[in-house]
């Protein structure tokens, strides 16, 4: 009975293998077919068929109706929110990045000034009056051993009168005649006028004030900066000068500063990007404005180590002979500062996008341009120093400026 059951088993599997090998293999293509609905082009004809025809009202060719849906993709959130501008797509130029040697060139503006160790102070070394004065107008130029002025002082007539009481009565007191003739000329007497006084034996009722400098006159407190900044009011500049004839000075006064025009500075302005390339030393090629065929060459020799009121440039001292190139004290003037060379890597600035406070470049990459963001350093000439985020490897747009501004900017590589 068993042996009969388990016959039976085996009969039924090998019926149905059996029926499912006879199927019709284009079943599966008659079950789609059957599924297929063929409709009207026109919306406002609702006619549905099972099989292709016209269309029994407008008599246009009915159409198969998708009615199957395509496999829906997953979209992850951060596809969604990838930003439109991270992939640009063009076909301009690009380059690469370079290592090399760079003299740099630091390009500066500034104006010229007067000397300060040039200055010279003409003060009174006595008390009294003025006689005589041979200085008339503002900056009139004087050479060294001129006259400025006579003074006549009640003190120095009491000594040259002390000196020649000596001399009559007691010729042989070497010690009080050295003693007198000292103190005369510390009043401000010159040896020619002691000498004179003691050969003729009268008193000289005035002194005569010599200028030990070379330059322009200009009264005692006066600045050298007037050219420089802001230009005085004209009348000040051409009104007479303080001191007359008659008025009375005291021991000590200035009443005249000499400035020396042969003598002269180049003040250059440095901005912020470039004071760290600036040393003392540097050689400098500066171009007056006044007389550009006038251009020389001379080296910095001082850099002011603060900030002048309401500037953020810093301030370097250029020193230089100006007794034949004779440029005018207050003209501008532009410069050339050449300082060290520098191995770096080099890109064109145009390559280099400025955001504010990010630098950006556009690599390439797979027929496009993705935005990078990168290091730089200083600006030369030219092109500007990568410090990183980069490899010269690397192929950039030679103009970033260009995408940024181009429509391509905002499509998207699918």
């Amino acid at each position: 009975m068993k042996k009969l059951f388990i016959i039976s088993y085996l009969i039924l599997i090998i019926v149905a293998v059996a029926c499912n090998n006879n199927k019709d293999p284009h079943a599966a293509h008659k079950a789609e077919a059957a599924k297929e609905i063929y409709t009207c082009p026109m919306p406002e004809d609702s006619v549905f068929s099972n099989k292709p025809g016209s269309c029994p009202k407008c008599g246009m060719d009915l159409v198969k109706k998708e009615t199957h849906s395509k496999p829906v993709v997953e979209v992850e959130l951060e596809t969604i929110l990838k930003p439109t501008n991270e992939f640009v797509i063009s076909s301009i130029p690009v380059t690469t990045m370079e290592k090399r040697g760079e003299q740099i060139e630091i390009e500066a503006v500034g104006n010229i000034t007067y000397d300060t160790k040039q200055v010279g102070s003409i003060s009174a070394r006595i008390s009294g009056r003025i006689e005589k004065l041979y200085v008339r107008y503002r900056y009139q130029k004087i050479k060294k051993g001129q006259k400025i002025l006579d003074i006549y002082s009640p003190e120095l007539l009491t000594a040259q009168q002390n000196l020649l009481f000596l001399l009559k009565n007691d010729a042989e007191n070497t010690t009080f005649l050295q003693a007198a003739k000292e103190k005369l000329l510390l009043l401000g007497m010159s040896n020619e006028q002691l000498q004179q006084v003691i050969q003729s034996g009268k008193p000289s009722l005035t002194i005569t004030v010599y200028s030990n400098y070379n330059g322009h006159i200009h009264e005692s407190g006066g600045t050298m900066n007037t050219f420089a900044g802001t230009m005085k009011d004209i009348s000040l500049i051409t009104e007479e000068l303080p001191f007359k004839e008659g008025m009375y000075i005291q021991k000590g006064q200035s009443f005249f500063t000499v400035y020396n025009p042969d003598r002269a500075w180049a003040i250059l302005n440095i901005y912020g990007d470039n004071q760290s390339l600036v040393k003392v030393g540097n050689t400098v090629r500066v171009t007056p404005e006044t007389a550009p065929d006038k251009d020389f060459r001379a080296s910095i020799d001082f850099i002011e180590p603060f900030y002048r009121k309401e500037s953020k440039t810093l301030t370097t001292r250029v020193y230089f002979n100006n007794s034949s190139l004779k440029i005018p004290i207050g003209s501008q003037v532009k410069a050339t500062v050449f300082g060290n060379t520098r191995e770096a890597y080099w890109l064109p600035k145009e390559a280099v996008l400025s955001l504010g406070l990010d630098k950006v470049v556009f690599i390439k990459s797979n027929g496009g341009f993705k935005a990078v963001k990168i290091n730089t350093g200083i600006i030369h000439a030219k092109h500007i120093q990568i410090l990183n985020g980069l490899s010269v490897t690397d192929s950039v747009a030679t103009n970033a400026q260009y995408l940024m501004d181009s429509e391509s900017f905002i499509k998207i590589k699918n």
